[in-house]
């Protein structure tokens, strides 16, 4: 387990309204038909044309969209095409159907039917994952359950999934049964997206006002004189059943590949508990300290974050 410090190039500054890195590569709309359900994204070719090169597919986290991949993504496209999902749910990928919910294992499913139907042909029928927050959690629970599927695997901000006590268990399904049962409420109308864009700047991982006006429009649909959420409203419901440490450390010890940990100086897990026995669990882990917060590939200063990436992709 290799853990390193990467500090920022330059002087750190925060994003700018307008700003764009020159010669990004364009992205285009990708649409992948599964069974139950269609989910969207956005696509960036390879850098240049080199056959047998390893795609890399990035899963963004809760609430968010493939948006939040769009500084990283050029990045990444000299080591072949670069694929950003929305999950079920967010941006404009399918909502699930009426009675059900979105459980994190679902999750973890969409992606092994993507992968299977979509990205067989690969050079040794393998690739990379890159994944933040929640994005990272599904990444790291495929690779487990799919070890001869993943290359190498990127978790920005995430290791492993959020657990709980197993004498929470009942208390925990009452509140997601309730909760179901009582519905979302009233969707928020908003006059424009960067109304939208500064309520979404605050909460639990606190974005720019430029980084929120980057990343919430593909969260958004016109509707009357306005804005509301296209991002399903039952994400927010209490999942009636989470993981227990104990299987969340299990999970971890079973993922063979490569994986690298970039942690955020400022970000959700900077203070967290019980990392060190979650570190230890993953055979073949490095750790890379990064400057930020919790979008730390997407708001201020991102080259730390793409530098350390792409040398642990090239690296192997």
């Amino acid at each position: 387990m290799n853990d390193m410090s990467i500090p920022p190039e330059g002087p750190g500054r925060q994003m700018q309204d307008g700003d764009v890195r020159e010669a990004e590569p364009a992205f285009r709309e990708s649409y992948w038909k599964l069974r139950h359900i269609t989910l969207a994204g956005l696509s960036w070719p390879a850098a240049t044309e080199t056959k047998g090169s390893t795609p890399v597919i990035m899963l963004h986290g809760w609430l968010d969209n493939s948006l939040t991949f769009v500084k990283l993504a050029p990045a990444l496209t000299r080591l072949g095409p670069v694929h950003a999902l929305d999950f079920a749910g967010h941006g404009r990928s399918g909502h699930r159907p009426e009675g059900q919910s979105y459980l994190l294992m679902d999750y973890v499913a969409d992606l092994a039917e993507l992968v299977e139907r979509y990205f067989q042909e690969t050079p040794d029928g393998r690739i990379n994952l890159v994944g933040h927050s929640l994005g990272g959690i599904v990444g790291a629970l495929y690779a487990a359950a799919f070890p001869e599927r993943i290359r190498n695997l990127v978790m920005i901000d995430s290791l492993g999934a959020l657990s709980r006590p197993v004498d929470e268990t009942i208390p925990q399904l009452r509140k997601a049964i309730k909760k179901r049962i009582a519905g979302s409420g009233r969707q928020v109308l908003y006059p424009d997206i960067a109304t939208a864009a500064r309520a979404r700047e605050g909460g639990l991982s606190p974005l720019s006002h430029a980084a929120a006006l980057t990343l919430i429009p593909r969260n958004m649909k016109p509707e009357g004189n306005g804005y509301v959420w296209q991002t399903d409203s039952r994400l927010r419901h209490p999942s009636p059943l989470m993981m227990t440490e104990e299987q969340v450390l299990a999970s971890l010890s079973a993922i063979e590949t490569r994986v690298l940990f970039v942690r955020a100086d400022q970000g959700l897990l900077s203070y967290g508990k019980d990392l060190d026995k979650r570190a230890e669990a993953i055979a073949n882990l490095q750790i890379v300290r990064v400057p930020g917060g919790h979008h730390c590939h997407l708001d201020g200063e991102t080259r730390p974050v793409e530098s350390a990436i792409t040398q642990f992709l090239e690296n192997e």
